[in-house]
């Protein structure tokens, strides 16, 4: 007898598990020759306040474990995803890649995350600085996270530009909440099924999948988030994004690029624009 198969589920990765959205809601992905290969949550509003909450509690927690121990979590992931190197790719064939550029893809997503894990130890001290003051002080200044981060992922190379991202993002001890790619979210989630088997606490890394236009002014104007990482060249989307960001002085960062692969798509400076600047005075003689 013939057999059914059993097709992936897809749902949002929040708090370290996998619920279907509370709206019910679904999404069709379709290939290039318009046959459906997956249903996506269409995540919505409440979705993403839910995982703030979570993101919110799990942020102290995560910005305290050591630097060594996120080094770790961070290869621990290239790890997993190395070892699952051929689901990754065959998904991004699903959604129209050439097995060429997918390969390249997975395989820098897998590098990229290795060279954040080595960063993991070395940006506070390029960051950080003693100060000269002209009073009878020492003058420190370090860099800590700003705390939670919304991330609006690229289009395009949808995993290597999620990983860009949530790398550094994580790696500077934020929690973040990353909308994926909306016309090709298939490896975001399954992303999310590494991050779960890879040693990461449950609440630091969050992802939904649905619509940029509906969620993009919520997540802009979400009082509890501290920075809003936007990828895209909509001008209506970043003056949109800006304005609402003022309210909280949401920390705005705006990446235009769609090649995640070239050389400047990676530097500790991705770590330091999710950094805040904490300047320590004390006296010489007490």
């Amino acid at each position: 007898m013939s057999r059914l198969s059993i097709n992936k589920t897809y749902k949002l990765y929040i708090g370290g598990k996998f619920p279907r959205t509370e709206s019910g809601r679904y999404y069709a992905i379709n290939n290039k020759k318009g046959e459906l290969i997956a249903n996506m949550c269409l995540a919505s509003r409440k979705d993403f306040r839910n995982a703030v909450v979570i993101a919110r509690k799990a942020q102290n927690s995560w910005a305290s474990t050591s630097a060594l121990n996120k080094g770790q979590i961070l290869y621990r992931i290239a790890e997993m995803l190395e070892g699952r190197k051929e689901q990754f790719i065959a998904e991004l064939i699903l959604q129209g890649e050439t097995k060429s550029n997918a390969q390249k893809e997975v395989e820098a997503s897998i590098d990229r995350l290795v060279y954040y894990a080595g960063w993991s130890d070395k940006y506070q001290q390029l960051f950080s600085s003693v100060n000269p003051v002209a009073s009878p002080h020492f003058n420190f200044s370090s860099v800590e996270p700003v705390g939670v981060v919304a991330i609006i992922a690229p289009e395009e190379q949808s995993l290597l530009g999620l990983i860009s991202q949530i790398a550094p993002a994580i790696v500077g001890g934020n929690t973040v909440i990353a909308l994926a790619s909306e016309s090709k979210p298939l490896t975001s989630i399954s992303f999310a099924e590494v991050l779960n088997s890879s040693d990461v606490p449950s609440g630091v890394v969050n992802i939904l999948t649905g619509n940029k236009n509906e969620l993009l002014e919520h997540m802009a104007s979400h009082m509890d988030v501290n920075s809003i990482i936007y990828c895209g060249k909509s001008q209506d989307d970043m003056k949109l994004i800006s304005e609402l960001a003022s309210n909280n002085v949401k920390r705005t960062i705006f990446y235009k690029k769609t090649d995640w692969f070239s050389d400047n798509s990676q530097s500790p400076y991705f770590i330091e624009k999710m950094q805040e600047v904490k300047t320590t005075w004390h006296p010489v003689k007490v």
